[in-house]
């Protein structure tokens, strides 16, 4: 069985995670290679990065931990990722959780009485923590103890348990979910805002570097980046769609027409909608003649999820300004009427003149 070992901290031997793979097969060195692993590696969101150098920077100089931590925005602009950074910075421990998976106060408390002084635990969608796991973690934020009751009826006593001191880095996609008494015990509160083109391309010539492709062009790296939605996450799906295509059709090379291509198989046009998108707006015209409607009516109409709607779809649409959201409901702007009337199928490329 292999074994994986990942150090994390700068000069450090310090043990991350030992993670066991049961089909010996061990990841390859392109499935995390283009993550960044230190702060000066990150692109983007520098407004956010400033104020985290220096709360970094003030914790290294006192020897204490970095205050607790909030990131909430759209999913795939690089939440996990800054989690990591946080513990590559600091040099000590990541522990991850999800909110979902901490169904009882044992799990939170297991995790917690385990984990050495400075150590960072992450937890991905936050707002989604069952009440009685969020009501523990109030006292482990700010004194770093944990309560918990011994026995039951007249023999049950109380017991407080001593935390070492950690930072506690959540992250949401629905900040509005978050209970007050939770979010006000955040000492830092960052949202995570799209990327810009400029960005995106940065980026993608990293990315291009650390996986290999040196012939890739200036202009597809900005075909990509066009309709990657604004998302780290999605330019570097988009990206490996179009390695996958270069590589079986195009003896690797990567030109704007092979991206044109790859992503006309892909179902995405010029402006990064998919067939989801499309049908989303097709919807929302069709059926409720524009709007306002409801975010429930319109997912029981297209047989899909309303959360799925609103974190995948909705912000997207929001930012291009194909879509209102007013207190009626949501409403389909005259530029998402405009799209629908002249540009409602993704833009074709032909292969053969992509082949020549």
């Amino acid at each position: 069985m292999a074994r994986q070992r990942v150090v994390c901290g700068k000069a450090t031997n310090k043990e991350v995670t030992v993670e066991e793979h049961p089909t010996g097969v061990e990841p390859t060195a392109n499935q995390s290679s283009v993550r960044p692993q230190e702060l000066a590696q990150y692109i983007g969101q520098s407004e956010m990065l400033e104020t985290l150098r220096i709360a970094l920077q003030a914790a290294q100089q006192r020897s204490d931990p970095m205050e607790h931590l909030l990131l909430h925005g759209p999913p795939g602009l690089g939440k996990t990722t800054l989690a990591h950074v946080v513990a590559v910075e600091m040099g000590t421990q990541l522990h991850q959780a999800s909110g979902p998976a901490l169904t009882k106060a044992s799990d939170l408390v297991g995790t917690l009485t385990k984990m050495q002084a400075g150590d960072v635990l992450f937890i991905d969608e936050i707002h989604r923590l069952p009440a009685a796991v969020e009501e523990y973690l109030y006292p482990a934020m700010e004194d770093y103890k944990i309560d918990f009751t011994l026995d039951a009826g007249m023999h049950a006593r109380m017991v407080t348990y001593q935390l070492k001191p950690f930072t506690l880095i959540g992250a949401t996609t629905r900040a509005g979910l978050l209970t007050a008494a939770l979010r006000s015990r955040f000492g830092l509160v960052n949202h995570l805002r799209f990327y810009d083109e400029k960005e995106l391309v940065e980026i993608l010539h990293r990315a291009a570097d650390r996986l290999g492709l040196p012939s890739m062009t200036k202009n597809a790296r900005q075909a990509i980046a066009r309709r990657s939605r604004g998302t780290p996450r999605v330019t570097l799906r988009l990206l490996r769609r179009v390695r996958d295509l270069a590589q079986v059709r195009f003896g690797g090379s990567i030109s704007e027409l092979v991206v044109e291509e790859a992503l006309a198989l892909e179902r995405i046009d010029e402006l990064g909608l998919d067939e989801l998108d499309r049908r989303y707006l097709k919807t929302l015209n069709e059926v409720y003649a524009g709007g306002p409607v409801g975010v429930e009516a319109m997912a029981a109409t297209m047989g899909d999820d309303a959360g799925t709607l609103q974190d995948l779809v909705e912000p997207y649409l929001l930012q291009v300004g194909f879509l209102a959201r007013t207190r009626q409901g949501r409403q389909l702007t005259p530029t998402g009427q405009a799209y629908l009337q002249g540009d409602s199928q993704p833009a074709k490329t032909h292969p053969q003149q992509v082949r020549a």
